[in-house]
């Protein structure tokens, strides 16, 4: 059954940093190719660098991160190219580049409530979690290698698809959190991607935050808390969600304009 067509496609070379618009890519196990293959590791604590704890690591999303053929090229606020020493001066912490997790690789995760509370420059509670328990080994996914959107999602909320950091934004029809049916199914995605939805995607306080020239906008979070509560797994409390992770089941390309069709 058709659900969609994809309309946006989306790669973020390095975590927490804004990425950069795709018409076509590859698909494998770890996602599309190149998303998310790279972090910064904070040097005094040794943890994943994240801007889930975003009274530290909020710059991060001021930093743009995008594919070349020499590697990744990331650029400041500004537009002028920065390397780990500009990066670390802009965090106000030592940082490092990494491809490879360290062993036993940990994030912070803000509360969201007491973010928005009490903003983001506040000291307020933090969970430590693992990365990608959903995701091959040795990646910085935060669970799972995809992460879709709807259009439908996000005319109900209504807030910029970059804040919530999708792979792929789907064109749907319905009204509502559509993608929220999908959970425990699987997709189509053109002629040859398939993936299945694991789970609806619980917000931090990330889409909350200013994304490069977007303003810092508390709906993207609060709406969600109102609208869209799920249980994401058995022992969860039911969080605010918008958005659904996904595994691949079949490797291969995706493009803007494919069809997109529950199995």
């Amino acid at each position: 059954m058709r659900v969609g067509v994809v309309e946006r496609l989306r790669r973020y070379p390095v975590k927490s940093m804004l990425g950069e618009e795709l018409r076509s890519a590859g698909v494998s196990a770890c996602g599309i190719d190149g998303d998310r293959g790279r972090a910064l590791v904070d040097v005094a604590g040794g943890r994943v660098v994240s801007a889930k704890n975003p009274r530290l690591w909020a710059g991060m999303l001021g930093c743009t991160a995008v594919l070349t053929a020499d590697g990744v090229a990331v650029t400041g606020p500004d537009g002028r190219a920065v390397g780990e020493r500009e990066l670390s001066e802009l965090l106000g912490r030592s940082v490092r580049l990494v491809d490879e997790p360290p062993p036993g690789a940990m994030l912070e995760r803000a509360v969201p409530e007491e973010v928005l509370a009490h903003g983001i420059e506040a000291e307020v509670a933090v969970t430590v979690n693992g990365l990608g328990r959903a995701a091959p080994g040795g990646t910085f996914f935060d669970f799972a290698p995809l992460h879709l959107l709807t259009t439908s999602t996000l005319d109900a909320v209504p807030v910029e698809a970059e804040r919530y950091r999708p792979n792929l934004v789907i064109r749907t029809e319905g009204e509502g959190f559509v993608e929220n049916a999908w959970v425990g199914r699987e997709l189509g995605i053109g002629p040859e991607v398939r993936v299945r939805v694991v789970v609806p995607t619980p917000r931090c306080a990330v889409p909350t935050l200013a994304h490069g020239e977007l303003p810092r906008d508390t709906a993207a979070l609060r709406t969600l808390a109102e609208r869209n509560r799920l249980v994401p797994m058995e022992g969860m409390a039911a969080l605010p969600c918008a958005g659904v992770y996904a595994q691949v089941v079949e490797p291969g390309a995706v493009r803007v304009g494919d069809v997109v069709e529950l199995c």
